[in-house]
């Protein structure tokens, strides 16, 4: 089975859609993803991954299944330690949470107090349980941190949502901290995360990233990247994102 993890398009928040950049964005998108033999579309039910995915589908003549939890997971805010603010979970800066041991393990992170205090265990359970409930209608059963090949396939399914949420997917899956792909990584807009079963023994399988953030299709329509998701490369350049 292969996953395909996409981000929205470059993003007007306040509109919750796309700017007119995102929009040629999901366009180049619809031409790589609209051709390919998919089982299954899911999508987020926030207007920018829907307006995305739009492009994909009418292509495509094809329709997305709509679920809540691949919403960008952002109604889970925890306190800033040093301003007593309160703050996205994947926004924390660098000085406060690389300090803390515990945010680099798959299962410790949880159990830092500024995340225990705000519930997040059933926030990230929500996301994860659902998507291992998606995986075993198409035959692939959880068990401890690899999967159940039920009945094995090689179906493709793709899933339009966000970078926080796609973060708390993909440490599911490897088996990591999302904290540290939160900060670690982004994947930027309309960029494609591929995952693929491996079953080494019959009936095993682990999910295996093949790529990560590809934009490739924005290049071969002569777009360049959107900079929406990362912070000033130098903190003197003003004219970027700052916090």
């Amino acid at each position: 089975m292969k996953l395909l993890i996409i981000r929205h398009g470059d993003p007007d928040y306040e509109n919750d859609t796309l700017t007119e950049k995102g929009e040629r964005e999901a366009k180049l998108l619809a031409d790589r993803i609209a051709g390919l033999d998919v089982r299954e579309y899911y999508c987020s039910p926030l207007g920018r991954a829907k307006k995305t995915a739009s492009y994909t589908l009418e292509r495509a003549g094809r329709k997305a299944v709509i679920c809540d939890w691949l919403r960008e997971f952002d109604t889970v805010l925890v306190k800033d330690v040093e301003t007593g603010k309160k703050r996205l979970a994947w926004d924390q800066l660098p000085a406060m949470w690389t300090n803390v041991r515990e945010f680099y393990d798959k299962d410790e992170w949880l159990n830092v107090p500024m995340m225990k205090s705000e519930g997040m265990a059933d926030a990230a359970a929500h996301v994860t349980g659902s998507l291992d409930k998606v995986l075993s209608e198409h035959g692939y059963m959880r068990s401890g941190n690899y999967y159940l090949a039920k009945k094995p396939n090689s179906d493709t399914l793709v899933f339009f949502c966000h970078f926080g949420v796609s973060c708390v997917l993909l440490a599911h899956l490897l088996g990591v901290s999302p904290m540290v792909l939160w900060h670690g990584v982004i994947a930027l807009p309309t960029s494609v995360t591929t995952l693929c079963t491996e079953e080494r023994r019959e009936g095993i399988a682990y999910f295996r990233m093949s790529g990560f953030g590809d934009i490739s299709h924005l290049y071969a329509g002569g777009e360049g990247p959107a900079f929406s998701g990362r912070f000033c490369e130098m903190y003197s350049n003003s004219d970027e994102r700052h916090d």
